[in-house]
Formats: structure tokens, sequence, C-alpha cells
């Protein structure tokens, strides 16, 4: 009876032991329901016991917390505290967009002699795959096995969702590794010729959400060159050289240093809202880096362009957690992905995905001190 007792007790005494060994690296919780569907937040904790929170609503990161120099936590991108708040907002706040990300120039492109429309949601263009693309619905979720915590996303996006051919089945896996990376793993596949342009499409900003502009940023772009734009910030005949004007951003140069100047492309995006044609050949292809606080955000992607927003568009009218207005350029953006209105130009990386293909990509948002 002793001996029973005793190897009861031991029993007992390691499921606490394995209970206590740490924070859960996922966990889940019911967050809402759209469509007849459950919505969940996901948060992850990786080994230094910094934060990553997920949703399968539109595959979003909605809370990234890291450190700054001095060990101090802050949340560092956009995002709201409650499904219903997120539901009222700006869905694209750390959203997964596409079919295709960015702008398709008249809402309508061809493939083999057949036209193909896609509704207006952005003055004459389609952006980010219309009103009701992958930003606006709930993906299926599966918690990964593994060494770091992760989480999958899967979504079948029907034939002519969106005026966009094919049944495509796409999914994001999430990895918030120990290095305090977020690697975003994105696999496609489609069963009729059709385009895809997909990325994440989060704010960010070093000092903490909340804490003042993103004005005084360095940043870095691997680019010799942009897409130059027209009125309604559809990419011109031409990608023109970076040198010698105010995108020049192949050496650290300040947000706020340029973004005033009297330059017709800065004039067309009222600030920047342009792709950058990245030169893919050394890495990291952008850096973000905060003096202040500290914290820097590598970028390390096989897309061909990197599509800088300076939150230009910003007012105030968005609120995210705790209550914060976002005001006018107190985030950014820096979306890995392909050229606006690709499927209109074949001269730009391909955006062609064919039956039997399955395609692949990979982003990694690597954050660190300084």
């Amino acid at each position: 009876m002793k001996n029973k007792l005793f190897i009861s007790l031991i029993t007992i005494s390691a499921v606490l032991i394995s209970c206590k060994q740490g924070p859960e690296k996922v966990a889940k919780e019911a967050w809402g329901n759209h469509d007849g569907k459950e919505v969940y937040l996901f948060t992850l904790t990786n080994k230094a016991g910094n934060i990553l929170k997920l949703t399968n609503f539109g595959a979003k990161i909605n809370w990234i917390e890291i450190p700054d120099r001095n060990g101090n936590r802050n949340n560092i991108t956009f995002g709201y505290d409650t499904f219903d708040e997120t539901l009222k907002g700006n869905m694209s706040f750390g959203s997964t967009v596409g079919r295709f990300a960015n702008r398709i120039a008249g809402g309508k492109f061809t493939i083999d002699g057949v036209e193909y429309t896609t509704p207006l949601n952005n003055g004459p263009n389609t952006l980010h795959g219309g009103p009701k693309g992958w930003h606006s619905v709930v993906w299926d979720a599966e918690i990964l096995k593994g060494s770091e915590p992760a989480v999958k996303f899967s979504y079948l996006s029907p034939d002519m969702e969106m005026g966009f051919p094919g049944n495509v089945n796409v999914s994001v896996v999430y990895t918030w590794t120990d290095k305090n990376e977020i690697v975003m793993d994105y696999t496609y596949t489609t069963d009729k010729k059709t385009v895809v342009n997909v990325t994440n499409h989060a704010y960010f900003n070093l000092h903490g959400e909340g804490n003042g502009d993103i004005l005084d940023h360095e940043l870095t772009i691997k680019a010799s060159a942009f897409t130059p734009v027209d009125s309604v910030m559809i990419p011109l005949a031409e990608n023109r050289p970076v040198e010698g004007t105010p995108f020049d951003f192949t050496t650290p140069h300040v947000i706020g240093e340029r973004i005033g100047q009297d330059y017709d492309q800065l004039i067309a995006g009222k600030g920047y809202d342009h792709n950058f044609v990245l030169d893919n050949n050394e890495e990291p292809d952008a850096v973000l880096y905060d003096p202040q606080s500290g914290r820097m955000l590598e970028i390390i992607t096989d897309q061909p362009g990197i599509q800088f927003y300076s939150g230009n568009f910003l007012s105030g009218v968005d609120k995210g957690h705790g209550g914060i207005a976002y005001n006018h350029r107190t985030g950014m953006c820096l979306e890995a992905d392909h050229f606006p209105n690709s499927p209109n130009r074949p001269d730009f990386p391909s955006v062609i995905v064919n039956p039997g293909e399955t395609k692949t990509t990979r982003t990694i948002y690597r954050f660190s001190v300084k």
C-alpha cells in the first residue's frame, strides 16, 4: 500500500512539475463568431516570454509584445481588444491580404484572353483583393506541435470570389521563434489559372503602440529602384532609380527627414506609399530602427518588392488597444509582396498560378534591440 501511495505521489509530483515548466506556448480562447464560424484568439509565448497574438479572422497579427533596450515590454503593432471592435474597425490591421495584395487598375485584368472584373474599393482600383478579400473571412486554424509555438491558418477561396478565377487553397503558418522572429510561410494552389499576391499588412510603431509617430524611425530598404505611380497610385511605365531621390533608403534615413519635400511622388502618395523593387541580393531586405527604444525590425523575404506605407491616411478615427487613437503617421507598413497592378504588367514579376503548381513564399519579421 505504501509503495502504491509512493508511486502515486511521484506521479502527481511529476504532473505538477510539468505544469510549472512555463507558460503555454500557444493558448487558444474563443473570441467571437462570424458568418457561422468560430473566431479564436491565439496567444503565442516564446522562451524569452515575449508574446505574439493572432486571430483566425483574416489570419491576422493582433499584438506583438517585445522589450526595448531596457527590458520594458510594449506592443508595437496595431490591433483591437475585442472581436467586435475588430469587425467594426480597420480590417487591414495585421491581416493576411489577398487574393491580390495592393492595387489592380480599373479592377480588371485578362488571363488567356478572358477578362475578369473585381470590385472597386479604392477609387478606380481594386485594393487588397476587394472589400471582402482574405482579410475579412474566417480561416481554419490548427495549433502545430513543435519546438517553437506555431499556428497554421487555412482557407479555401472559391472560384470567382471577388471576381478572381479558380478555387484557391491558401495557408499561412506563423512561427514565433525563440529568437523573436515571426516566420510567415505561405502556400497556395489553384484548380484554374489565376493570379495571387499575398502579404501581411501589419502596422508598426517601435516606440510602442500609441507612443508618438514613426517619423523619427530610421529605415533602410535594399532597393535600387521603386515604382513611381500616377494620380490614382497605379505604377507608371518604368521603374525609377532611387539614387538622388527622397526614395533612396539604401542607407539608413530617418523617415521624416525628406517626407515633406516637393517631389512628385511624395505629392502623389501624400507621403510614402510605394513599391520598392528589392535587390534581393543580401539579407535583410529592410531594417526599421527606433533610436529611442533601441528596438529594431529586420525583414527578410523572397518576394520581389516591399510596399512602404508611412501611415498617411491614419486620422485618429480608428481606436485600437485600450482606446488608443491611431493618428496621422503613428504607424507604418512594410508589406513584402509583388508589385501593384502586376496582372496587367507582363514586364513585372509574374503573379500567375497554374493548376498543378504549389507556390510557396516566406517572409520573416526579426525583432531585436541595440
